[in-house]
């Protein structure tokens, strides 16, 4: 049978267990602690379906849309990830279903594959060039969800197994968007040196 949300606990840590209590409070509709709730996440939501949907101007409904679902459905988280994880898949789901809207959805389906040291260099990569700058200059040029899969990871800091919970698919669907991704960054890499080192030059002949 299956428990109330009222009976869960976690053991994810402090951060975790207040999401929960705050969760609990908004399945009763206490209007303070959805605020709480509301403030809490839509930071971090805006940023996330900012990168994953290139699309500046529906951002905000969608975080709106996902912060309603939280508040209509509560009740219908089962405890089986954090409470965070929870909200980021309905993010997801809805930032998907908008861009679905618009004929934008990637064909996106690939081997499984899993290999540690290309995560390890794809971090190298980023550090090479700065996150920022690699981010706003590669990721307009991959698909939605290997966009995803980059900003869950190296900017939220999910592992693949909340990545997979996040985008309900498989673990190794996640790591095969990775590898494509990284392929696909590994690529434009040298050319977005090129820009920032003739960048550069020409700022020191400006300054002369």
């Amino acid at each position: 049978m299956k428990k109330s949300i009222h009976e869960l606990k976690t053991s994810r840590g402090p951060e975790d267990a207040e999401n929960l209590k705050l969760l609990q409070r908004v399945t009763v509709k206490d209007k303070v602690a959805f605020e709480k709730l509301y403030s809490r996440f839509y930071p971090q939501l805006t940023r996330y379906l900012s990168r994953l949907m290139r699309r500046p101007e529906m951002v905000e409904e969608v975080v709106n849309d996902t912060l309603f679902v939280v508040w209509e459905k509560a009740e219908q988280f089962q405890g089986r990830s954090k409470v965070s994880t929870w909200i980021t898949g309905i993010a997801y789901l809805k930032g998907i279903k908008a861009l679905d809207k618009l004929r934008m959805m990637p064909e996106q389906q690939a081997q499984s594959l899993h290999d540690a040291e290309e995560i390890e260099e794809t971090r190298n990569l980023i550090s090479r060039l700065g996150l920022q700058d690699w981010l706003a200059s590669g990721l307009d040029q991959i698909s939605v969800d290997q966009r995803s899969v980059v900003e869950l990871t190296y900017i939220s800091g999910y592992s693949y197994l909340e990545i997979a919970d996040i985008m309900k698919c498989p673990v190794n669907t996640v790591k095969t968007r990775m590898f494509h991704a990284r392929r696909r960054l590994a690529k434009l890499l040298p050319l977005l040196e090129e820009q920032n080192s003739v960048a550069a030059d020409v700022d020191k002949e400006i300054i002369g």
